[in-house]
């Protein structure tokens, strides 16, 4: 036994998280969905005490000098709270991914294959802020049948000790154990967490660039996520111009604070002259920044000069980058040099435009017509999201239960040795997929 072991309290709480999760991951879809419902009502029940508790949490950051995107994510009202308890009832409306045969196969006669779905096991969750993130995860863990442990952002404690206390007194009467869900409050705890590779199968941060990479850098456990969210709208030649001013305003000013807002808009020269004039109007009524390229200045001379950081920044704010390409390759390769693979658009009218868009961007969302701010898992039908991830290899985009689970190999026999298919007289296996 380690010193670590010896020493720290969160060893034990994580063991019992995992205690709790190896009987999760054998219930049924109806004890499962029964927990979610209570979950539901139990935040219903509190949802005084939870905007009482998320008022006091943005007090003290407002008094504390919290940068202004930061508070957008920290503040929870009616609106917000009751579209995460929504979220919350629409997993329990989702098919249960565990326990799915994805391959059923006959190896030989009476040796027979099965490829089965099951959880992860226990999730580490770190984020800053974003109180209702605790919300859509614990929905997913447990419809998924992972235990977890969530880490909350100093920020968003009290919102979080408040909403944790309502989930666990809605799971305590039901066959889901309350200690599948568990939440740390301390810095010291993170780093801890992020030791804790024998008891915690994935870790998740939601936060800032800086703060994923620390995470990133800090655990031998995986790490699903993103650290930046760049995101790009490309306005093509063959762009409808009202339609390219509605999309833009709206990936930008609905909520800037989201890692799905845009942060440069890629603006085609042969349109650029109309476009812009447009656009800049439209954002300039929603107090959106510009910063241009020097083309963008000749057009639009009151704005900002952007430099080579502008397009490396998340700014998270109602600031836009604006630059004018001469080609959709050109577009597609600025993307691709400063995206973060995050989500990226293109509105046009040429369909063979698009489909070069989509097929060479290397994002995890590519979007023809449309806003950035669909990339979200309760926008695409996932109930809830656990977070979004830009990695190559699966899951990307924006991760619900599909995420959290992973799967065994059975096999059964009867009596069968590999002797039998090797050497000169090997009998042939027959490999025959079954029903």
């Amino acid at each position: 036994m380690t010193s670590l072991e010896i020493a720290s309290p969160l060893i034990a709480i994580a063991q019992k998280t995992r205690a709790a999760a190896s009987k999760l991951a054998v219930l049924s879809t109806e004890a499962k969905n029964q927990a979610i419902e209570a979950i539901a009502q139990a935040l219903e029940s509190a949802t005084d005490d939870i905007l009482k508790a998320n008022l006091a949490d943005c007090e003290v950051a407002t008094a504390d000098g919290i940068a202004k995107p930061l508070y957008k994510r920290l503040q929870l009202d009616a609106h917000k709270l009751r579209d995460a308890i929504a979220g919350v009832r629409d997993v329990g409306k989702l098919a249960d991914p565990v326990g799915k045969v994805q391959i059923h196969r006959e190896i030989d006669t009476g040796l027979i294959l099965k490829r089965i779905s099951c959880p992860l096991g226990v999730l580490g969750i770190i984020f800053e802020a974003r109180p209702e993130a605790a919300i859509q995860i614990v929905s997913l863990a447990i419809k998924s049948g992972n235990g977890v442990i969530l880490k909350g952002g100093k920020e968003a404690i009290r919102s979080c000790e408040v909403i944790v206390k309502a989930i666990k007194q809605g799971l305590a009467d039901t066959a889901v154990n309350p200690d599948a869900v568990q939440l740390l409050t301390t810095r010291e705890e993170t780093l801890e967490l992020l030791n804790l590779d024998k008891y915690v199968d994935l870790i998740i941060p939601r936060g800032s660039n800086a703060f994923v990479r620390f995470v990133q850098d800090n655990t031998r456990i995986p790490v699903l996520g993103h650290a930046d969210g760049i995101c790009h709208i490309y306005i093509d030649r063959a762009g409808e111009l009202e339609k390219a001013v509605n999309i833009t305003v709206d990936a930008k000013t609905q909520y800037p604070a989201a890692c799905n807002a845009i942060e440069t808009l890629l603006v085609h020269a042969d349109i650029a002259g109309e476009f812009l004039p447009k656009i800049a109007t439209a954002l300039q009524a929603h107090h959106v920044e510009l910063r241009g390229d020097e083309r963008s200045i000749k057009i639009l001379h009151q704005i900002t000069n952007a430099t080579e950081q502008d397009w490396e920044t998340e700014y998270s704010d109602l600031i836009l980058a604006i630059k004018i390409v001469d080609s959709l390759e050109d577009a597609i390769a600025h993307i691709n040099e400063y995206g973060s693979r995050h989500t990226e658009a293109i509105v046009t009218e040429d369909l063979a435009a698009a489909e070069t868009f989509l097929g060479l961007v290397n994002a995890a969302g590519v979007y023809h017509n449309c806003s950035t701010r669909f990339a979200d898992g309760f926008r695409y039908g996932f109930g809830a999201e656990v977070g979004i991830s830009t990695q190559q290899m699966p899951p990307r985009g924006p991760v619900g239960l599909e995420g959290l689970i992973t799967y065994k190999y059975q096999m059964t026999g009867d009596g069968h040795i590999v002797t039998t298919y090797t050497g000169a007289n090997a009998k042939s296996f027959t490999h025959r997929d079954l029903d």
